[in-house]
């Protein structure tokens, strides 16, 4: 396999796939993220990308035999720490290759290099007084998400307030953040909305705001949604997203 130490040359060999130039992590045009590192064998590419989202990261992309071929490579080279993931058919032939990997539950990969053209009144970046009021939606929401105030590589927040029945001042009603963002492709993340808000769009108006700043800074926004979540699914189409059925691989610990 060939190593690529260059963002143009994994840009060049991406095309479409939105997540490898994620991985990369690069922030300017030419180096990539602390840590990252790349490689091609055939039509092939995979991004090794340490503790991205919470957790150490390969994206691979290309034709069946040479992915296999290539994913296996790249496990043997950082280690089983790593987790694959990419298209699910991709995944589904390096699971049954690979002894000892195991697969998670499919996941769609959604991404947009259009502006979502959406309204987001009342939505606005969050000072730090206004992210802290944020955490207790995920306290009590939203526990398990990657990205909350405070964790590493989430750059800001977006997010709209109003009155909540019991509260005793305005309270955080929907957010959503921009984590872990790269040249060439800004993610979504943390999208909570409060209970006693849905069903009124807040979160659509909310994701909407940060991907419209993404697409503008950095050429393309994506983010990562459970294949079962119709409801948010639904509200990032509406926001312009295509979606790719992802799959995802792991090695449990001893």
């Amino acid at each position: 396999m060939e190593e690529l130490t260059r963002l143009s040359d994994i840009k060049q060999a991406a095309a479409d796939d939105g997540h490898l130039i994620w991985a990369a992590q690069g922030q300017t045009e030419h180096g990539l993220g602390p840590g990252v590192r790349a490689w091609r064998h055939g039509t092939a590419v995979a991004v090794a990308s340490p503790w991205l989202s919470q957790r150490d990261r390969i994206a691979i992309a290309g034709d069946g035999p040479d992915a296999v071929v290539l994913g296996q490579q790249v496990l043997d080279e950082v280690g089983p720490s790593y987790r694959p993931f990419g298209k699910a058919l991709l995944i589904d032939a390096l699971v049954g290759e690979v002894p000892g990997l195991l697969p998670v539950p499919y996941f769609f990969w959604m991404e947009t290099t259009a502006l979502p053209g959406t309204a987001d009144a009342g939505v606005r970046w969050l000072d730090a007084q206004q992210e802290q009021r944020a955490v207790s939606l995920f306290g009590r929401f939203f526990p398990d998400s990657y990205a909350q105030p405070g964790s590493l590589g989430v750059r800001r927040w977006a997010g709209t307030s109003g009155e909540v029945a019991g509260a005793a001042g305005p309270e955080p009603l929907a957010v959503a953040a921009d984590a872990w963002s790269a040249s060439g492709c800004g993610f979504v993340a943390g999208v909570v909305t409060h209970p006693a808000a849905r069903g009124r769009g807040l979160a659509q108006a909310v994701c909407g705001f940060v991907v419209n700043s993404l697409v503008r800074r950095r050429g393309r926004a994506a983010l990562m949604v459970d294949a079962g979540n119709a409801p948010a699914i639904a509200a990032y189409e509406r926001l312009g997203m295509a979606k790719r059925l992802f799959g995802a691989a792991y090695f449990a610990q001893p």
